[in-house]
């Protein structure tokens, strides 16, 4: 495989990529699957091209925070395992996990996607807290993408566990029908400028030879909940404005994804 930088950038220019690909596709397959995990109340497998992350949501009940005492929570984590790449070692979270935990997150929470107050059992004491951990199985690039369609499709298939309602403790053998009050369904679309040229969907090597990318979530509607922007390059007011018409049309080819398997 070329890893060249110059390679790929004259590559990039000439409107070309290392495998072959148009610079607007994404790695083939794309594969979506729920249910993986047992133990998590909902979770979710995705596979881009050679990249593979999985997503597992836990439901905890907690006291809400004082500042938002009628409201539920929601936390978000990836850990870079050391199986799916040779750049990551086993340890406390690295920078490159915690912004794309961040970045995840941002999406999600800006969005207003699941309804907090729905999450509150009794205001002050009381409410269920959504703990969302992303784990990456190989990293062959685009964790961003790959990352926020895990997280999405394991909220939707996320369901409550059953509560003792006597006691109040979780039961989390058992799964009850009622899934998370979900109102949006955000998805962070990545776009990567390489040598004057916008690309989706990099391949590591891709990565390593980018000027500047600019993530963008956003809803069902089109409606952005929030942007990223990283890489040492500037981009002008024009790019910005191809990058956001790009990630809002990749968004809904991603979606239709996630309905294949989840409604």
């Amino acid at each position: 495989m070329i890893s060249n930088k110059e390679t790929i950038a004259q590559l990039a220019k000439e409107g070309k990529r290392i495998d072959g690909r148009g610079l607007m596709d994404y790695r083939q397959p794309i594969q979506l699957e729920t249910n993986i995990s047992w133990t998590a109340e909902g979770s979710a497998k995705v596979q881009i091209g050679e990249t593979v992350v999985m997503a597992g949501v836990k439901l905890a009940i907690e006291k809400p925070y004082n500042d938002t005492s009628d409201q539920g929570g929601i936390m978000i984590n990836a850990e870079l395992l050391p199986l799916s790449s040779p750049e990551y070692e086993s340890g406390p979270p690295g920078i490159k996990a915690i912004e794309l935990a961040r970045v995840t997150d941002r999406g999600i929470r800006e969005a207003k996607a699941i309804d907090m107050k729905k999450l509150c059992i009794t205001p002050g004491e009381k409410a269920w807290f959504v703990i969302i951990d992303i784990v990456t199985i190989n990293d062959a690039g685009n964790l961003f993408d790959a990352a926020s369609l895990a997280a999405l499709t394991a909220l939707k298939a996320a369901k409550f566990p059953e509560v003792d309602p006597e006691t109040g403790a979780i039961n989390y053998k058992k799964k009850t029908d009622q899934g998370l009050p979900l109102l949006k369904e955000p998805l962070a679309v990545t776009i990567y400028k390489i040598n004057g040229q916008l690309i989706v969907d990099p391949t590591t090597q891709e990565e390593h030879s980018y000027d500047a990318r600019l993530t963008v979530a956003s809803d069902e509607k089109g409606t952005i909940s929030a942007l990223q922007k990283g890489g040492e390059l500037p981009l002008t007011i024009e790019e910005v404005g191809k990058m956001v018409d790009i990630a809002l049309e990749k968004a809904k080819f991603l979606r239709a994804e996630v309905d294949k398997v989840v409604k």
